[in-house]
């Protein structure tokens, strides 16, 4: 490990410890000013999630850009802040500060020994998401991106697994075989798609821009007969709490095949119809909570910044 990478992965430690030391009204004052003075800085990062944004709002005014922007950096900091707190939370928080929506055919199948494969965004907490079903739906199988430096990621599949998750790395070879076995085993797989981080996406309509998105969900739904299931998740306040509302989507249909068409072609226009149908509800999360939308990274060629 090079001197780089052993600071990095020291200040994730660091950054653990210390948000889970400080009380907690004082630690989420902390990372809004640290959110803010992100925002006030500017930056590559903060230039794309405005230009991201601006797809979500495209009649907003360059001040109402602003004020969204910082709202953005605001709830990313607090996911981390969380994410960061919670090994430390209770049982009884990780459950009680959830809202889950439209449960009822999931645990359906899942008791039918059929299998789920979830299509998320990356909007609201996930983790926290997961750790709910660990405790409350069904134990997690999911697939994470290999960071960089080595060492912070093995810190990431400690604390998912701790949670109840498996975690399997993104680009194994092993790793589409195993979720084919999970999921023909009644296995249930959220899986955050709304990047193409394998290269492999298939073009979709996505905010009035033509974008790619993973293949993954509606490829294993096709392979295994599991359910597609498209997730939205966000947080509201009632009475004073911060609540995380985890909204299942109706089950995504297969389409029937057409006159003369191959089973390979079907395969193909149902992985394509299925990805579309996914990305407009993902679109439809974002558009009504685009502050939770946690993505810093391009989605389309940049164009002029407003």
């Amino acid at each position: 490990m090079s001197a780089r990478e052993r600071l990095t992965a020291a200040g994730f430690r660091l950054g653990w410890r210390l948000t889970r030391a400080l009380p907690e009204p004082l630690a989420v004052r902390a990372t809004t000013r640290l959110a803010d003075a992100v925002a006030a800085r500017g930056g590559p990062r903060v230039r794309q999630l405005r230009r991201n944004l601006s797809l979500a709002r495209p009649q907003a005014t360059a001040a109402e850009l602003d004020t969204l922007v910082r709202d953005g950096l605001r709830s990313y900091a607090r996911y981390w802040l969380d994410v960061f707190r919670l090994p430390s939370w209770s049982p009884q928080r990780i459950t009680g500060t959830v809202r889950a929506e439209g449960t009822a055919p999931l645990r359906a199948a899942l008791a039918s020994g059929r299998g789920v494969v979830c299509f998320l965004g990356h909007t609201g907490n996930w983790d926290h998401a997961a750790a709910w079903s660990a405790l409350d739906l069904a134990p997690v199988v999911t697939v994470a991106e290999r960071l960089e430096p080595e060492a912070v990621y093995q810190e990431f599949l400690a604390f998912r697994r701790s949670l109840g998750m498996e975690v399997l790395p993104l680009g194994d070879p092993a790793t589409f075989p195993a979720l084919l076995r999970r999921l023909r085993a009644g296995a249930f797989v959220p899986l955050l798609a709304d990047r193409d981080l394998a290269a492999t996406g298939v073009p979709v309509d996505f905010l009035g821009e033509r974008v790619r998105m993973a293949a993954g969900p509606a490829t294993l739904a096709l392979a295994t007969g599991a359910a597609l299931v498209p997730v939205s998740v966000h947080h509201e306040v009632r009475g004073g709490e911060r609540v995380l509302v985890v909204d299942f989507r109706p089950e995504v249909p297969v389409p029937a095949p057409a006159p003369g068409e191959s089973a390979r072609g079907h395969r193909r226009r149902a992985v394509a119809t299925m990805t579309q149908r996914c990305a407009d509800e993902v679109a439809a999360a974002v558009r009504a909570h685009p502050d939770e939308w946690h993505v810093l990274q391009p989605l389309v060629p940049a164009g002029p910044e407003r």
